[in-house]
């Protein structure tokens, strides 16, 4: 065989830069409800194809079609509607905060809102998420004051966490919200964990792990999967694609060599893709999972389909590295738009009721945001005390820390 000459290193380019057009004709996108609902206890083997489709219920007239609709009556998915509206207003508040200095850091959900508003309808009280940062609609939508959600961020005397996690990192025990950890992956190993002890303890509940498209390429995500499935663990395994981790292209993380649902495959576990703007798709796919799991039949893996319309954080500027219309020309839609339009479709929403949901919602979130803040922001107000650096820890704090802590004076 002949000499090819030197080697050259491979560093995998978008399709499309800053300044170019937008371009999502690789997403294949499947007709709304041509893709069937199996049962619960199929052999994984049997719906492999489900790893390369797309689930979806909604079309574009707004109407529900197909095996995976009609779990949901119009009041449930209003009350939906309102979750994910909640929560783009309460994005848009704090991040103006942001900007003003009362926190220092935040990161939207914007596009997104329906993977973890509808996921969180899917499950029941007891069983545990362990979220990444972009889940917030999981507290959302199960009734968690956006006051206290406002404290945390704000780091003030009433903050829940005591100033111990960086703003946005939440943690809820009784909302079934496990604290958020900043360095991702590591929480898909622990609902794994989490999972297999339940089991063991012959409990009923279920764990629900979550990552981005990015970070399936650290080896926890792998590692997760051995578990998962070798030991059948009543668990679901969330992989939320918006296309983009912090700043590069979901190909560094081998995006574009096939769907981030076929890394399930390999390991014998169920594999699905579904419409993550697709509100009743996102709930249909997560009651399947969530069943499944209930029933001792194991892991599920399931891939969001979605796009990340903001910034990846209130320190990032994402026209640095894709086109300012890329988010307009996503094919999926807009998730809040999507829903209120099968709403209207159905005549139990309008226009003009959208509206006044808006500006009262708006109302809503402005009366919780002046609470917090009259606890305290970064730079004004109550602070938690420096003795709380010092509780929490230890069942029995060790003589070393009860020295510095009469050291600090308190």
């Amino acid at each position: 065989m002949a000499d090819a000459g030197m080697l050259r290193f491979h560093v995998p380019e978008p399709e499309v830069r800053p300044g170019g057009t937008p371009d999502f004709s690789n997403v294949t996108i499947p007709k709304a409800g041509s893709v069937p609902r199996p049962q619960i206890d199929v052999d994984p083997r049997s719906i492999r194809d489900m790893a390369f489709s797309i689930i979806r219920v909604l079309n574009r007239a707004g109407e529900a079609v197909g095996p995976w609709a009609g779990l949901l009556t119009d009041e449930e998915l209003l009350e939906g509607l309102r979750h994910m509206m909640t929560l783009r207003t309460f994005d848009a508040r704090m991040q103006m905060a942001q900007r003003q200095g009362k926190t220092s850091f935040y990161m939207q959900h914007l596009g997104e809102e329906a993977v973890s508003c509808a996921f969180r309808k899917a499950l029941k009280p007891g069983d545990m998420n362990f979220p990444t940062y972009r889940q917030a609609g999981l507290l959302i939508a199960d009734g968690y004051p956006m006051v206290t959600m406002m404290n945390q961020i704000y780091s003030n005397e009433a903050d829940p966490l005591k100033g111990r996690q960086l703003p946005i990192m939440y943690s809820s025990k009784e909302h079934g919200f496990f604290s958020i950890s900043g360095n991702l992956a590591t929480q898909y190993i622990q609902a794994v964990g989490w999972a297999m002890a339940s089991a063991i303890s012959n409990d009923s509940k279920i764990a629900a792990a979550w990552i981005g498209d990015g970070s399936t390429a650290e080896s926890d995500f792998h590692s997760a999967l051995v578990f998962a499935s070798t030991y059948k663990a009543p668990v679901i395994l969330n992989v939320v694609n918006n296309q983009w981790a912090i700043s590069t292209f979901q190909g560094i993380a081998r995006g574009g060599s096939g769907t981030f649902a076929a890394r399930g495959l390999g390991f014998g576990i169920p594999s699905l893709r579904v419409d993550g703007n697709d509100y009743l798709a996102v709930h249909a796919v997560a009651k399947w999972a969530a069943e499944r799991a209930r029933a001792n039949l194991g892991p599920t893996l399931v891939e969001y389909v979605t796009y990340r319309a903001g910034a990846h954080s209130s320190s990032d500027d994402p026209s640095a590295y894709r086109p300012k219309a890329e988010s307009d020309a996503w094919p999926l839609g807009d998730p809040v738009i999507r829903l209120k339009n099968h709403l209207i479709h159905q005549g139990v929403w309008s226009e003009d009721r959208h509206t006044q949901a808006e500006a009262e919602i708006l109302e809503t979130v402005i009366a919780a945001q002046k609470e917090a803040e009259s606890h305290g922001t970064l730079h004004a107000g109550g602070k938690p005390s420096t003795r709380d650096m010092f509780e929490g820890v230890y069942a029995e704090m060790p003589p070393h820390l009860r020295r510095q802590r009469q050291q600090a004076g308190v």
